[in-house]
């Protein structure tokens, strides 16, 4: 069996990441998020053995070996897959930053990943897998958007984190990379209005938002060995913004 460890799973593009990983009969999905979704309760119920889910806030960044690596995954499992997914938006204009906010935001989107990547890392080598991580990033890395530098600018340190990730780690066969994901429509866009999406959706190539399964099916091949010569890249999965 393939466990693949996947964080923010309980709405969105991390519920559609999860059923599409669990799609392949072989594989068990060790899910974080910090509240169960009625849509995850239902995945659960559909895959008993194959979906172990826990509670975690990853603003708690000091936490992250003891609870997710011995308390929830144990030593002696070995991971194969880690989607880093889960992410927070601080929305704003520049002149109004404030630093708490920023931080917290950082703690979720950068600094608890990167420790989930030591960890995970450590667990490839342990059990002697040649792993493969994949960062959920963001187009607006890629293309300026009002109101996104801050959380542009996390996204950003985590494709930099990854790109040499994999340059560090590519000789035991462990892999990362990035998927940068166009604008969906999930909970975290559900706060723009139809015109500020609409606006969003023409600079694309097919004038259409991404679709969650899209990126789902993507993540999944970077996941899977048919992918296994694919690292240190940026895989655009954003209906042809870029």
């Amino acid at each position: 069996m393939r466990n693949i460890l996947i964080t923010g799973v309980s709405r969105g593009l991390g519920l559609e990441i999860v059923k599409s990983i669990l799609e392949e009969e072989d594989t068990v999905v060790y899910g974080i998020s910090r509240s169960k979704s009625q849509g995850l309760v239902n995945l659960m119920d559909q895959y008993p053995f194959r979906l172990k889910w826990m509670s975690y806030d990853l603003n708690d960044v000091d936490h992250v070996r003891a609870r997710i690596f011995k308390d929830f995954i144990g030593i002696q499992t070995p991971i194969h897959g880690f989607v880093n997914n889960a992410a927070v938006a601080y929305d704003d204009i520049v002149t109004n930053l404030n630093y708490e906010p920023l931080l917290d935001m950082y703690k979720v989107n950068v600094f608890t990943p990167m420790f989930v990547t030591k960890y995970v890392i450590r667990h490839f080598l342990l059990h002697q897998v040649k792993g493969s991580i994949v960062h959920v990033s963001s187009i607006s890395v890629h293309t300026g958007y009002k109101g996104l530098a801050m959380y542009a600018s996390s996204k950003g340190a985590l494709e930099a984190f990854s790109k040499n990730t994999a340059r560090e780690w590519g000789e035991k066969g462990i892999r990362s990379n990035i998927l940068v994901a166009g604008f969906m429509e999930t909970d975290m866009s559900a706060t723009l209005t139809e015109d500020q999406k609409n606006r969003i959706y023409k600079r694309t190539s097919m004038k259409t938002p991404t679709t969650t399964k899209s990126v789902a099916a993507t993540i999944r091949f970077l996941l899977s060995d048919l992918s296994r010569s694919i690292t240190g890249q940026n895989v655009y999965v954003d209906s042809g913004t870029i």
